[in-house]
């Protein structure tokens, strides 16, 4: 039965979380989902980021350090991120990339699994988890042994000789949920480590890195955490680790009193101990408000209106764009679809250049992937159906058979 636009501006009045839309800058006529990818600006950004160049910078200059707590805030931050992520204080930090983050925790996972030589990952896995693994491989000149197998046969390829496993939890081309505690359970009955990428889990989906006994994680802080492009990301090590390693990048705010300026370096006692240089400011600064946000949401009550608005994007999708084959690569069962729907179409780059220039703005994953960012915290129920409007109208026009279209940009 097809749903009216009453009927979906009705679910929009009634949606128990539409105040967190006015917190963040969306420019008239622009549909976004791509908050997958880049997550949209929070309003009090401007702001926090004017008042630290000007006051605390401008003004304050070296002493905002201290006097504005710069000194703390991948511990004061972690923490806030950890309080969203089922782990206790001291177990999260902000810092680097996910891909310097994964660095560190994965050389910190075979120092403690050191009898073994193996780490496990899977084929399709986003490509800089297996990049990472290859510079390891080449950096310990193959003494280590990277091993990446069938998704179907990973279970399988779990045994007493892998180290760790490196598994990221919602794929960023299908949206697939993996089942983080029976995974990690199987892990552990075979004496591996795991390391999670949580990069499009954090901040869109439930989780409890405790509860589910994760060894090390990581993710990304610019996407549903919106924390601005290229914000740091942040690390997870379980406490039960700290006092089993020492990172490799063993930079001087990882020391354990690093202005004591030693030649020596003794560790910090906790997750801080995986920091390296002096913090970037500015741009935790930035992703502070928007963990800020997150943190005051219900994540439940996020959840749910995520599975909604996805199940919505492929009820009409279905219904108004079936015979231009689409193929809906992301899972249809909502709990096992993450924070975006994605759809493969042999002319997907076209077709997406296409409905951006009508205002809706997704993205594309070679070769053929159209990725559509679901993100409740400011998507609109209305925006869905307006989205299925223009694809419609893109595939009914042809308008994506464009020359311009065909052209593939530096980023897509």
């Amino acid at each position: 039965m097809t749903i009216s636009k009453n009927e979906i501006q009705k679910m929009d009045r009634e949606d128990p979380i539409r105040e967190f839309k006015e917190k963040f800058h969306l420019p008239k006529g622009i549909i976004y989902m791509d908050g997958n990818s880049l997550g949209a600006l929070p309003i009090a950004t401007q702001k926090v980021i004017s008042d630290t160049v000007s006051n605390e910078w401008g003004d304050g200059l070296i002493t905002s350090w201290l006097d504005a707590n710069w000194v703390n805030s991948p511990e004061r931050i972690g923490n806030k991120i950890a309080s969203c992520i089922g782990a206790k204080d001291g177990e999260v930090t902000v810092c680097d990339s996910t891909s310097v983050n994964l660095f560190k925790i994965l050389v910190a996972a075979l120092q403690i699994n050191n009898s073994r030589e193996v780490i496990l990952s899977e084929q399709g896995n986003f490509p800089t988890d297996l990049y990472i693994m290859d510079g390891i491989k080449k950096l310990f000149k193959n003494k280590i042994e990277t091993k990446i197998v069938d998704p179907k046969k990973l279970l399988d390829a779990l045994d007493e000789n892998v180290s760790v496993l490196l598994l990221t939890q919602v794929h960023y081309k299908t949206g697939l949920i993996k089942d983080m505690e029976k995974i990690t359970k199987k892990a552990h009955e075979v004496g591996a480590l795991i390391v999670w990428d949580l990069s499009h889990s954090a901040g869109s989906i439930p989780l409890d890195l405790n509860g589910c006994n994760v060894d090390f994680a990581t993710g990304c802080g610019y996407k549903f955490l919106n924390g601005g492009p290229g914000a740091p990301a942040f690390l997870f090590a379980a406490s039960r680790h700290h006092t089993k390693c020492v990172p490799v990048l063993s930079g001087w705010f990882g020391h354990s009193n690093p202005f004591e300026f030693t030649d020596d370096y003794f560790p910090a006692e906790d997750v801080r101990m995986f920091l390296s240089g002096t913090p970037p400011v500015l741009g935790l600064k930035a992703l502070e408000v928007g963990v800020d946000i997150f943190c005051s949401a219900d994540i439940e009550k996020l959840r749910d209106k995520a599975k909604k608005l996805g199940a919505l994007f492929i009820k009409l999708l279905n219904e108004k764009c079936s015979q231009y084959e689409f193929e809906i690569i992301s899972p249809i069962e909502d709990n096992l679809r993450g924070g975006h729907v994605s759809l493969s179409h042999k002319n997907g780059y076209a077709i997406m250049q296409a409905v951006k220039e009508k205002g809706l703005i997704g993205d594309f994953r070679a070769p053929s992937v159209l990725r559509f960012g679901i993100t409740p915290l400011y998507m609109t129920y209305e925006n869905i159906y307006e989205a299925i409007e223009i694809i419609s109208k893109v595939m009914d026009s042809k308008e994506w058979d464009n020359p311009e279209y065909m052209v593939r940009a530096e980023v897509t």
